[in-house]
């Protein structure tokens, strides 16, 4: 599975965990505590959770205690019975622990919260405040990551809901460090990564009570030079998302492309030069061989007619050599054998010869 189907996944599983995250609160509500005893407690509440406040260890039946917000008194506490006003729903009293818890919480209950104790005649024996600080949960976490000019990487992490995020990053599982990032502020919600880093990064948000946090899988940038329908881009872009260039223009990164193809081409070629010089020297090899073959075979021609002429001259000569013989007055008798066989030897016969 490559880097772009796993930032998909991970961004619906993202998304589940936040629908997951936001029906808890429809469903139950967020609740968070502080100890309001110190005088100027700081205590932080989450917006449609609870806020419970320790107030005192215990409630004594000889004195009594009343709890004001901004100008209404919203509680009185008498002998252990608690007054509740006219939102008795929304604020309770534990005299048995101290506490004292608001639900619902809306912007509205935020501010300085006022406890004062009377002793049994009535006068005021203490006086104390705490301020209720309130926050929207994060419901959201949103990565946004950019191509700035020499490679560097510059990513956003911006949140939704949530008072006074404190912001965390990591990269492959790790906290980064001067090595990959131009930035130093590594708790602010954007950095700038170093050319050439790239991984798994998650930006994680958290506030007094909630904490979200969000991945991405970044990759490296590259510069592009090309040509798309007509106009010139001329930029930086994430490596795997380059679907600009559609007609190229010669440069270095083009030429590494199409380098396979060129040699292809270039050893098509050279096959294509070998062997047509291979058919050029065997054709013209094969006529000086025709050519050999007649001019053995004038010479042999020639020897056949000077041999015929010489013997032509020969049996010429041989003709002329021969003489009339005489014709015999006697006649020559061999043997048993007489005239009749051997006798005047015809002229025809020399002449023949």
């Amino acid at each position: 599975m490559g880097p772009g189907n796993w930032s998909t996944v991970i961004e619906a599983v993202a998304g589940l965990l936040m629908t997951l995250l936001l029906m808890s609160y429809a469903s139950a509500e967020v609740e968070t505590c502080c100890d309001g005893r110190p005088n100027e407690t700081l205590c932080f509440g989450p917006l449609g959770g609870t806020v419970c406040v320790k107030l005192v260890d215990s409630v004594s039946e000889s004195q009594s205690y009343q709890i004001t917000h901004t100008t209404s008194i919203i509680l009185t506490i008498k002998k252990n019975y608690v007054i509740s006003g006219s939102l008795q729903n929304k604020y309770l009293f534990i005299p048995s622990n101290g506490t004292f818890r608001i639900h619902n919480l809306m912007m509205t209950d935020g501010g300085k919260y006022v406890l004062e104790i009377f002793d049994s005649n009535g006068r005021k024996k203490e006086h104390r405040t705490f301020n209720l600080f309130l926050e929207a949960p994060v419901t959201s976490v949103h990565l946004f990551a950019e191509c700035l000019p020499e490679g560097q990487v510059n990513v956003s992490c911006l949140s939704e809901g949530g008072s006074n995020p404190q912001y965390s990053w990591t990269l492959n599982g790790n906290k980064l460090s001067g090595h990959e990032l131009l930035s130093e502020n590594i708790k602010s919600n954007t950095i700038v990564l170093r050319p050439n880093v790239a991984g798994r990064l998650v930006c994680s948000v958290r506030t007094n009570f909630s904490f979200l946090l969000k991945e991405k899988i970044t990759s490296t940038c590259d510069f592009v030079n090309c040509t798309s329908n007509g106009i010139h881009i001329s930029k930086w872009v994430f490596k795997e998302n380059n679907t600009l260039c559609v007609e190229p223009l010669p440069e270095r990164h083009n030429i590494r492309v199409l380098l396979p193809i060129i040699s292809g081409v270039l050893g098509t070629l050279l096959i294509i030069l070998v062997v047509s010089i291979g058919i050029f020297c065997v054709k013209r090899k094969k006529p000086n061989h025709n050519e050999e073959n007649n001019h053995d075979q004038k010479w042999t021609n020639a020897d056949q007619g000077r041999r015929r002429q010489e013997l032509r001259k020969d049996t010429q000569a041989e003709y002329g050599k021969v003489k009339k013989q005489p014709r015999l007055s006697d006649d020559v008798t061999y043997g048993n054998m007489d005239n009749s066989v051997y006798g005047n030897v015809d002229e025809s016969i020399y002449a023949n010869l």
